[in-house]
């Protein structure tokens, strides 16, 4: 009796609204008209422009000795950082221009370690003078782009990628360079250093010939969300945030409780919360990007190794710690389990838009928008600990470096 009651009332529910539907179209159906018109002119206008712009892939090539610290790169995205790409509502809606975008990329080519850095045409001339300022051994050379290689063939090919995210919010830092006390190594004491890099770079030299491994750090200016945008709902910064996480760990995750009537303090916070705190601090001084970090592993399938992915995931788990935050994989290129999956169409699917997305550096715009992700923060200090010019610690034999400058002869030699 209870379920014929049910049926009947669901029944006469979905009828009542059915027909304010019908007799409301007048008003519902030209706004959604719009919307989608809308998003489709934004759509064709900022393909336009993006395909106005073009690109250019930069290979940094590293010197043998590399004097600076992670501190150098840091200086190269503090020039990065550029948030005020739109001025008025015309750059928009008009003539579809977008926030400017970079990738990040440390690649294996069977086994050789590159550098590159993908931009608009416009930022080579900046990318090139602030690599050179702080690292005036290296050399920057615009290359073909190795991706548009990567061709999907599943015939032939095994694929494999993940996206990311962070294991905390955004507010709290990854461990960074300063905490492996690198901002403080001198040349000499390179050798006996902790870089985080190093094991990622050692791993990616163990490829063979054939198989390709790419990590693609994809990154925007942070900023306030508006209407420049094209948000009706203004979307606040990161900051506000980061005060309700150190107000979170003083009121809610000190071990030790204040005396009744008094409030909680600094005081009462155990050294190693006060010092996740003072992490939280001098990261949020940092010029802030939206970041992406995804991995790709492609190779023919009798040289595909199944345990290749793992080992990229294994190889950042140094950039985390309990007390701060972490990278981890939040989306794989691939379906648990055979029977969700008839004749790998899903499967196939995902591989592909990963590797198109890849190839196209695309994740905050169109075609692939938030592909199998949202955005994260990172800043300055933390780019420049996943990235940058690795000194004497990174031994690997296939690291690609620039070769030697060659000095001029003594103008006193003997005739």
């Amino acid at each position: 009796m209870l379920e014929d009651f049910l049926s009947l009332f669901e029944q006469e529910v979905f009828l009542q609204t059915l027909d304010i539907l019908v007799r409301s179209w007048p008003i519902w159906l030209p706004v959604l008209s719009l919307n989608i018109a809308f998003h489709l002119w934004l759509d064709y206008i900022r393909r336009l422009w993006m395909n106005e712009q073009g690109s250019v892939l930069l290979e940094i090539k590293i010197p043998k000795d590399v004097p600076k610290t992670p501190a150098g790169m840091e200086f190269v995205f503090d020039g990065l950082w550029e948030p005020a790409a739109l001025s008025t509502p015309a750059d928009t809606f008009w003539e579809g221009k977008l926030r400017d975008w970079f990738s990040l990329e440390i690649v294996s080519i069977g086994g050789e370690v590159k550098f590159f850095i993908w931009s608009l045409p416009r930022w080579k001339k900046i990318i090139e003078s602030r690599i050179y300022a702080q690292y005036p051994g290296a050399q920057v050379v615009e290359v073909k782009d190795y991706a548009l290689d990567l061709v999907y063939d599943p015939e032939k090919f095994s694929y494999w990628g993940i996206t990311t995210k962070l294991n905390k919010p955004d507010a709290y830092p990854i461990k960074t360079y300063i905490d492996y006390q690198l901002d403080k190594t001198k040349l000499k004491e390179q050798e006996e250093a902790v870089d985080p890099l190093t094991p990622l770079i050692e791993y990616l030299g163990t490829l063979k010939s054939g198989e390709i491994a790419g990590i693609q750090i994809m990154i925007q200016a942070h900023r306030k969300e508006g209407l420049l945008d094209a948000k009706l709902l203004l979307k606040p910064d990161w900051k506000g945030g980061i005060k309700d996480e150190i107000k979170k760990i003083i009121e809610e995750e000190s071990f030790i409780k204040p005396e009744e009537g008094k409030s909680q303090s600094m005081m009462t916070l155990s050294e190693s919360q006060k010092d996740t705190i003072k992490s939280i601090e001098r990261n949020a001084g940092k010029l802030a990007f939206d970041a992406m970090m995804r991995m790709l592993y492609v190779a023919p399938k009798d040289d595909y190794e199944k345990t290749r992915g793992m080992g990229l995931i294994g190889s950042t788990r140094q950039f985390g710690t309990h007390n701060l935050n972490g990278i981890r994989p939040d989306k794989f290129m691939s379906i648990t389990h055979a029977w969700q999956d008839f004749n790998d169409i899903m499967k196939r699917k995902l591989q592909r838009t990963h590797l198109n997305a890849y190839k196209r550096r695309s994740f905050f715009n169109i075609p692939y928008k938030n592909l199998n992700g949202k955005s994260y923060i990172l800043t300055t200090e933390e780019l420049a600990t996943l990235f940058h010019l690795p000194g004497a610690m990174a031994t690997t034999p296939t690291l690609s470096r620039a070769p030697s400058k060659k000095a001029e002869a003594p103008a006193n030699l003997p005739i």
